[in-house]
């Protein structure tokens, strides 16, 4: 990819380069075009990656939102239950950028596949690990502490994946199709979250509310060490990325991280600020409300992930075709128009939930998640494009990552906050739309990148 520089000229050279630097620049080099059945391969070895790993993370929210309180935090304030569920699902996503300093390090240095092979093991022991967890009543203070640890670990993991899945799908794709390979990964979250469902749903059918709360939430998170050996055979598959195979060596900084944010600060931060509303309606939406809506409303727990479970299968169905039209007319007005969509559509959605209507809540979910998918799937390729190859991987994972964390991460733990003060759901969609508010002004202030090559 060319990239196009803060300063608005076509050169790669930061405005504070060294003499030597400017004096010896390395022209872009063409990165060899990948076949047809290559890239296929790639793409399938980077969703099914993703929805492994968000699959891991759905889980987690989930058994939060129902049992885990009560099996790790006894207190007698089922609100404080509650919260430090939250905090421990929140606390993952402060775990994130150390993934994201350790997998972009290794991605932008030693390569995307490795860094990706090692983030989904990682996911998977942490996982199988939380599955074989002690509660508190066998265990005592040490249950939480090892459940803490465990949930930082897939927290770093995931701090390694989304940058690396995208890009290896998008370093593989003709030009011209770079946004909808790239997005095909961005479908893992809705179909993690839709498998985790697949698997919780029966499984709360069979053993009933307490059967699950005594000890059949460990299935869930079980089931994952097969979808693990699974991702890791299909990704020991996949080819390099030929953008990372055929840039020279020497360009390759030491510390991406540190260069990232001296290089670059302003587009990080406004990249950041163009995912985090996205996030936020995400995980109230698949996380919280499955809480919320059964416990303060007095909603059904199997109507409101039924219907959270629709939205996310349409908006894991909208993806590529919205990916497909980014690459026709441009990022930024398919991002711009699912973002102001969300503003104006988080009040009606989340207002939905005081109808107690199951019908009504699911269209609103669903039409608030197609929305939402408007601005998430061009995002894949649109946060990549805003950096030079040697930084790539740190870059789009910074932004993304810290979006995430501070947009979804602390979404829940905002809103329990925010519910304690004001009963009303309309607050979830005042919260939601302010920050998706945000985002539209972060894509505002950025440039088309449709056009970048992906130049090593």
């Amino acid at each position: 990819m060319s990239n196009v520089p803060e300063s608005g000229t076509t050169s790669d050279v930061p405005a504070s380069g060294t003499m030597s630097d400017i004096a010896a620049p390395s022209p872009p080099t063409p990165a060899p075009a990948s076949d047809k059945r290559t890239v296929s391969r790639v793409v399938a070895a980077s969703l099914i990656g993703t929805v492994v790993e968000y699959y891991d993370f759905a889980v987690y929210g989930t058994a939060a939102a129902l049992v885990l309180g009560p099996a790790f935090f006894p207190s007698g304030s089922p609100t404080v239950q509650t919260l430090a569920a939250f905090l421990t699902f929140a606390g993952a996503f402060l775990a994130r950028p150390f993934g994201v300093v350790l997998f972009g390090t290794i991605g932008d240095r030693l390569g995307r596949k490795r860094a990706l092979v090692l983030s989904l093991l990682l996911m998977g022991t942490a996982t199988v690990g939380v599955g074989l967890l002690p509660t508190y009543e066998s265990a005592g203070l040490l249950a939480p502490v090892l459940l803490v640890a465990l949930r930082l670990l897939q927290g770093v993991s995931m701090g390694g994946e989304w940058g690396g899945a995208v890009l290896l799908a998008a370093e593989h794709a003709p030009p011209a199709r770079r946004a909808m390979f790239a997005s095909i990964p961005q479908a893992g979250p809705p179909l993690g979250f839709l498998l985790s469902s697949a698997v919780i749903l029966p499984t709360l059918a069979i053993a009933g509310r307490d059967g699950f709360a005594a000890g059949a939430w460990r299935i869930p998170f079980l089931f994952s060490a097969a979808l693990i050996i699974i991702g890791l055979w299909v990704r020991s598959q996949v080819t390099e990325s030929p953008v990372f195979t055929s840039a020279p060596r020497r360009t390759a900084s030491r510390f991406p991280l540190g260069t990232l944010v001296k290089e670059h600060p302003r587009r990080l931060l406004l990249g950041i600020g163009a995912a985090i509303g996205g996030s936020s309606v995400y995980y109230l939406t698949t996380v919280y409300s499955l809480q919320y809506g059964p416990k303060a409303l007095g909603l059904s727990q199997g109507a409101v992930l039924t219907a959270a479970s629709i939205a996310a299968t349409a908006g894991a169905l909208a993806t590529v075709p919205v990916a497909r039209l980014a690459d026709k007319v441009g990022r930024r007005p398919v991002m711009l128009a699912g973002l102001v969509g969300c503003v104006l559509w988080a009040l009606p959605m989340f207002g939905s939930l005081q109808t107690g209507n199951g019908l009504v809540i699911t269209g609103a979910f669903t039409l608030g998640l197609v929305l939402f998918t408007m601005s998430f799937a061009p995002i894949a390729a649109f946060l990549p494009e805003l950096f030079p190859a040697r930084l790539r991987y740190t870059g789009a994972s910074a932004a993304f990552i810290l979006a995430n964390t501070l947009g979804g991460g602390f979404a829940p733990v905002v809103a329990t906050w925010l519910n304690t003060h004001w009963a009303s759901p309309l607050v979830l969609g005042a919260y939601a739309g302010a920050l998706c508010l945000l985002s539209l002004l972060c894509v505002l202030a950025l440039p088309e990148t449709r056009d970048h090559e992906f130049a090593a």
